[in-house]
């Protein structure tokens, strides 16, 4: 009987060990999924969607038909560089935030046109491209110069 009982404490502590494991390794990627644009107007949380790799840039939110208003993709390139966008196969209108390792804000394009393959340059070496539903930018009053926060701004490359 002492063995069964020895036997579920210790099941009992490897599962709230696990537990715990898991819980923060959802913290840590919850924290990288979530970020924020400082504006004179506020502070506007967005849920975010990586792309970090060649693949996940190259698809970007292409074939989408709708993106919330809380909602975006983070294209992260590791190391600032001049970097173009297009809409090719992207179904609806978005706003391009090119912003600095630093997290500023250096460049915005609202309202690219859905499936124009016309390139939308960040004009100056970005490390980020945040792209959020058109119109969006404007709604919430950002500005060249306004703040991107994220655990990735300021981060070195992995």
């Amino acid at each position: 009987m002492r063995n069964i009982l020895a036997f579920r404490r210790a099941f009992n502590a490897l599962r709230l060990g696990l537990a715990l494991f898991l819980l923060s390794a959802v913290a840590a990627c919850s924290a990288d999924n979530h970020g924020v644009l400082h504006t004179a107007k506020g502070d506007f949380g967005f849920s975010l969607e990586i792309a970090e790799t060649e693949a996940q840039r190259a698809k970007g939110l292409m074939f989408r038909t709708e993106l919330a208003p809380d909602a975006g993709m983070l294209f992260d390139y590791f190391r600032e560089q001049q970097t173009a966008f297009w809409m090719q196969n992207t179904l609806i209108p978005l706003d391009m935030i090119f912003i600095a390792a630093d997290g500023t804000v250096r460049t915005i394009h609202e309202n690219a046109r859905p499936m124009d393959t016309t390139a939308i340059p960040s004009e100056v070496p970005v490390r980020f491209v945040l792209e959020i539903a058109g119109g969006r930018s404007e709604e919430i009053g950002l500005k060249v110069g306004d703040k991107f926060e994220n655990v990735r701004v300021g981060a070195a490359k992995p």
